[in-house]
């Protein structure tokens, strides 16, 4: 097979408008960048509600042969429309499982993405938890009070990506809602945490992380910090 193109026109199915839309890249476990290939046979179409299995698809690393899931392409046009782009050659993975990340004291630098949306900050999230090693990332199957749950072997993670710092409450229903499943947790917010809900998480072992601007999780308890070391 051929290359795929990086870039190509895109025609917006809503308003006929035209664009060059280019595929983003993304940092493999390894280092190399990792670009969905995209398909200029397919045809682009608008999202009109989110299905977390149709939001990422598995690509392969040119570089090292390790398969990920990575945020399927799109683009917002002006008017409004989210358009999805189409991709080829992408891989399925047997049970829809996210690979194993090798945890290693060789573990390459953390490779951040851009937070521009509510989408970008849980996939920050989610390439963080693939680093730390954890499988099988998902839509958690209980939808928390307040944000977005992630889901992995033996983690819950919950992300706010809302401007207001996260409530004790939002911090004990996750604890609540990880001890029923036998999970560890993990909580992401953007804003920070209230002063109660950090004393809260360090009482209950919560690992609390902030997420920046460029996509990198900075822990905030010693919790987030043990586990943002961890070797596995």
């Amino acid at each position: 097979m051929g290359l795929m193109p990086q870039s190509l026109a895109v025609c917006c199915p809503a308003c006929r408008r035209e664009h060059v839309y280019a595929a983003p890249s993304y940092p493999c476990v390894c280092g190399a960048p990792v670009t969905p290939p995209l398909d200029p046979r397919g045809t682009p179409c608008a999202v009109t509600h989110r299905v977390w299995a149709e939001d990422w698809v598995t690509v392969e690393c040119a570089s090292c042969g390790r398969r990920g899931q990575w945020p399927h392409p799109e683009l917002g046009c002006p008017c409004g429309t989210v358009v999805r782009i189409p991709v080829a050659g992408t891989l399925s993975e047997p049970g829809g499982e996210v690979p194993e990340v090798a945890r290693s004291r060789h573990r390459p630098a953390f490779q951040p993405v851009t937070i521009r949306t509510a989408r970008d900050a849980v996939t920050a999230a989610a390439l963080y938890l693939r680093w730390l090693g954890y499988r099988d990332i998902r839509r958690a199957d209980q939808r928390p009070p307040s944000g977005i749950g992630l889901a992995a072997r033996g983690l819950l993670a919950q992300i706010d990506p809302t401007v207001h710092p996260a409530a004790v409450r939002d911090v004990e229903c996750l604890w609540l809602t990880a001890m029923t499943e036998s999970s560890g947790c993990a909580y992401f917010s953007l804003a920070g945490y209230a002063p109660d809900a950090r004393t809260r998480a360090d009482t209950l072992g919560v690992p609390l992380f902030v997420l920046d601007l460029t996509g990198t999780p900075q822990p905030v308890n010693s919790h987030a910090d043990a586990l943002d070391s961890a070797d596995g």
